[in-house]
């Protein structure tokens, strides 16, 4: 079974989010076109970002626990990730805003776009000469402050990555080696700040954050334009 270990991650990780997506009152599945309309568009970056470290040595992939299929280089089993993973979590969002009326977050989005980005950009300024370090840091807060520019509101955004944080460390976790003789997914510790929680380096989350966001507003853009084609024809 170990080769199977990278794939059962993914596998897990979707499950679920794909059979609730039949679910009558909150049918998501409605919205997988507009899904895998802004996926393809974020895991085509991400891809480009991921070959380019793999190739430089920022990070690499251990093939004891994978099938030894590539494309392009990267592990099948990590191109796959690109798509489980923002599934799971588009449909996080999804349910969110189906189910809360009142985002406890609504008050707060606000500063807390504003705290991350001075965290995040203080962080990759002054970590310059390590690539993930500063890639990570330095790209999302970019992001947000073009979020912030654009006055998109970021409450629903967070309280997603609030709740897929527990299973964020528990599937990423494992990539990194927790509970495994030797890590999935492996880093080159020159490159990041070497602070980890658990087995995944702090990069880890902030990477998953800018993932995660771009995934949820190319998905918001395609389903607005999904709903204004749907009128138009209606009319």
């Amino acid at each position: 079974m170990r080769p199977y270990t990278y794939l059962l991650v993914n596998f897990a990780c979707i499950l679920i989010p794909v059979i609730a997506s039949f679910y009558r009152k909150y049918p998501f599945y409605k919205d997988w076109k507009a899904f895998f309309k802004a996926n393809v568009i974020v895991t085509f970056l991400f891809l480009i970002w991921d070959w380019y470290f793999t190739n430089i040595g920022v990070w690499g992939f251990n093939s004891d626990y994978l099938l030894r299929i590539n494309i392009a280089d990267l592990p099948i089993e990590e191109i796959l990730f690109f798509i489980c993973i923002p599934f799971a979590c588009v449909f996080t969002y999804f349910s969110l805003n189906s189910l809360i009326a009142k985002n406890p977050l609504n008050t707060i989005q606000a500063k807390i776009t504003t705290i991350l980005i001075v965290v995040f950009t203080i962080v990759a300024v002054l970590n310059f000469e390590k690539l993930y370090t500063l890639s990570a840091f330095g790209l999302c807060s970019l992001y947000l402050i073009y979020l912030k520019l654009k006055k998109v509101d970021l409450a629903f955004h967070y309280l997603t990555y609030l709740c897929i944080l527990p299973f964020f460390f528990a599937s990423n976790g494992i990539l990194t080696g927790s509970l495994l003789d030797a890590p999935i997914v492996w880093y080159n510790n020159s490159e990041n700040l070497g602070i980890r929680i658990a087995t995944i380096p702090i990069e880890d989350s902030v990477y998953g954050m800018l993932l995660i966001f771009l995934n949820i507003e190319c998905y918001r853009y395609f389903k607005t334009k999904n709903i204004q084609n749907t009128q138009q024809a209606i009319i």
